[in-house]
């Protein structure tokens, strides 16, 4: 196993700004803003190791995490069952090296129990095709759905105001032919609701197609899924205002954009509102983004103070985890501040690249937050044969005062 020994990093972010909180005075607010907030970066490896497998499931990005309860807070998972999910997931045998046949499927899930990286504890779930082939979990079928889509997967939460339903975001993605890197696009936004008490690889699903950019190029308006922040009482959340806030990502220039709907009517999509910059609004077309640089996946994370923080691979694929403090859900946040450079992972082949950091809360333990980045490759046939554990999460503990 190889550690990550980066220098711990300690750094301070000073934000001034309004706080929409009705609980403090003016002048409580401006103290509290101004504070110093301090973060102290420091490898996970025991998380980090908890992924690297050498049978069956042995390589996956996107993870994202939730409770089944549908708490958000640190340490949830030390006493509840947390679901787990993967984008494109790697199937197969490595001894000494990686042997012929492995597959990939386009997602995977996993349930954890305890909260801890035990490998003991940890069960990883896909489905098996007709020929009894691995295939994936979610297949997109709706009245759009082309031939050839496949999903990757947002962020997700537990529905505690529909009967604890699971509601997973959903990329539908098309292989552009001949293009070897990138080559894919976005077609279609989806939102998957799993039934409480259904089982992985979960046989009883439905989706729904989210409306606001059928037709229009993922691009320039953006989608729906990057983050998801719970804001609510029953999510534990310390500023709960009971909106559901879905982040979603648009452009080269990875803006961030926010939408925000409460949780009952999360399938009613003219009940969503969108973030223009001033207030919430119906009108799409005028949203306007909270944040720029940032990655494809992402996480905003209420912090007992009342403020908030956005964790992100900066410039998508840029070597630092970042993050910004905001003053609430749809910001302002501040400038981007570098909390830990994952280079060290990129040393075994010029091809390395990082990308999608992300906070896990109900995996974090009180005073700090764990965040995942994921390790992919320019060259990903040859050098997934050279080092066969590459593709896999990594993780680092964010500490904060």
């Amino acid at each position: 196993m190889r550690i990550l020994r980066l220098p711990i990093i300690s750094l301070s972010i000073f934000f001034t700004g309004v706080l929409h909180c009705g609980c403090f005075t003016q002048a409580k607010q401006d103290e509290q803003l101004s504070s110093e907030l301090t973060f102290t970066a420091v490898p996970a490896p025991e998380w980090t190791a908890l992924f690297k497998r050498n049978h069956g499931w042995f390589g996956g990005d996107g993870i994202y995490s939730i409770a089944l309860s549908g708490l958000e807070k640190e340490a949830t998972g030390n006493k509840d069952s947390v679901l787990i999910w993967f984008s494109d997931t790697l199937l197969g045998n490595i001894n000494d090296s990686l042997e012929n046949g492995f597959t990939m499927i386009n997602n995977s899930v996993a349930l954890l129990t305890g909260g801890k990286p035990d490998s003991m504890a940890i069960r990883f779930y896909w489905n098996k095709s007709a020929d009894h082939h691995p295939s994936s979990v979610f297949v997109p079928n709706t009245p759009v759905t082309q031939q050839g889509e496949y999903y990757w997967l947002g962020d997700g939460f537990v529905n505690t105001e529909r009967n604890n339903d699971i509601y997973i975001f959903g990329y539908s993605i098309k292989n552009i032919p001949g293009q070897a890197v990138f080559g894919f696009k976005q077609t279609g936004n989806t939102l998957i609701r799993i039934p409480a008490g259904d089982k992985p690889p979960f046989k009883h699903i439905t989706q729904m197609e989210i409306p606001f950019s059928q037709g229009e190029h993922a691009d320039s308006l953006g989608s729906f899924g990057a983050g998801v922040l719970v804001n609510t009482k029953k999510a534990g959340a310390p500023n709960a205002d009971g909106y559901l806030y879905i982040y979603g990502v648009r452009g080269k220039n990875k803006e961030v954009i926010a939408a925000r709907v409460l949780p009952q009517a999360i399938e009613q999509f003219n009940e969503w509102k969108f973030w223009d910059g001033q207030s919430w609004t119906a009108d799409i077309t005028a949203i306007q983004p909270i944040a720029n640089r940032a990655s494809n996946e992402m996480s905003v994370t209420p912090l007992t103070d009342g403020r908030y923080l956005m964790v992100f691979q900066k410039d998508a694929i840029g070597t630092h985890v970042a993050v910004r403090v905001g003053t609430s859900p749809a910001g302002p946040f501040g400038d981007i501040t570098d909390v830990y450079d994952v280079k060290d992972d990129l040393k075994d082949s010029p091809n390395l690249f990082p990308y999608n950091a992300k906070a896990h809360p109900v995996l974090s333990q009180p005073g700090e937050l764990l965040i995942s980045y994921n390790i992919n490759s320019f060259d990903f046939l040859g050098d997934i044969k050279k080092f066969p554990h590459l593709y896999r999460p990594r993780f680092i503990k964010l500490k904060y005062k």
